[in-house]
Formats: structure tokens, C-alpha cells, sequence
């Protein structure tokens, strides 16, 4: 059936293909943030342990969302690790060792790219794409992840 919400197909159509790119960046952050709950050595394990933890359990309802956003505005989201990897803006992995504040600089630069994509594409979604839905909800998802910036920077200082 078609999707008639007032925005333009080719619209609605360019949209998702910026959602499809934050999808796979959740989704590499998420890995990401898994790898580092699991595999976290340091004096302070257990409390980096439970933080990760927290995180991704963040980063999986943003998955969540980002998918169901792109459902919303008629497209279907990629859910492929091979589509992930050739979408993301994000690197994969980076050889380190597995104390705390390596994996908190890693993952604190990837929020930061994350949170770069979506300032940059929340104007040209209202303003040249007519979907003030996405606009909005790119918005409060940079927040979210502002706001898990801050506290990975928190733990730098």
C-alpha cells in the first residue's frame, strides 16, 4: 500500500537513505560498546562493566527507533552486517588494549561523528526534504547522544 503521509516519495526516499547510514552508525557503536562491556580489563572493571552495559541498552531502543522511523516514512531499513559495514561513517574496530579509557576515547569519538551527522541533516530534513517528524526525531537523538558523550567525556577528566 502507499505511503501517503504529505511528503514527496523522492523526499521521503532521500530521507531514508541518511536513516539507513544512522542505523548502521548505531549499530557499529553498538557492537562497539559491546566489545568494550565484554572485554573491558582495568582496576576499575566492574563499574566500566555495568556503564557499558547501560549504554548499549541505550544504543539498542535507538536502534530500534531509527528502524521504525525509516518503516514510518515508507521504506524498508537494511538489516544486514555487510549493508552496516559499507553504510556506516564509522570504523569498525581499532587494535588497542582493553583498559577503560581506551575504549571511552574510542567510543566518545564515535558519538561525536554520530552527533555531527545528525546536526548536520536536521535543517535539510524540514527544510528541503518537508519532514518535520524526522527533524524532530534526529533532534532528540542527538540529544540522547550528547548527552552519552557527556558522560563518556566525564570519565576522561
Amino acid at each position: 500500500m502507499k505511503t501517503n503521509i504529505g511528503i514527496k516519495e523522492e523526499d521521503r526516499k532521500i530521507v531514508a537513505e541518511q536513516l539507513a547510514k544512522l542505523l548502521a552508525d548505531e549499530h557499529v557503536l553498538y557492537i562497539k560498546t559491546r566489545n568494550a562491556h565484554w572485554n573491558v580489563e582495568s582496576a576499575d572493571f566492574h563499574s566500566k562493566h555495568l556503564f557499558f552495559e547501560a549504554q548499549y541498552t541505550q544504543l539498542e531502543e535507538f536502534i530500534d527507533s531509527v528502524a521504525e522511523r525509516m518503516r514510518a516514512i515508507g521504506h524498508y531499513a537494511p538489516a544486514t552486517m555487510k549493508s552496516f559495514l559499507q553504510l556506516t561513517h564509522l570504523t569498525e574496530y581499532s587494535e588497542r588494549t582493553n583498559d577503560s579509557s581506551g575504549f571511552i576515547k574510542e567510543l566518545l569519538e564515535d558519538h561525536e561523528s554520530i552527533i555531527e551527522f545528525l546536526r548536520a541533516n536536521i535543517n535539510p530534513f524540514a527544510e528541503q526534504y518537508h519532514d518535520l517528524g524526522t527533524s524532530d526525531f534526529i533532534t532528540g537523538l542527538m540529544q540522547d547522544h550528547e548527552k552519552m558523550a557527556w558522560m563518556l567525556r566525564s570519565h576522561l577528566k
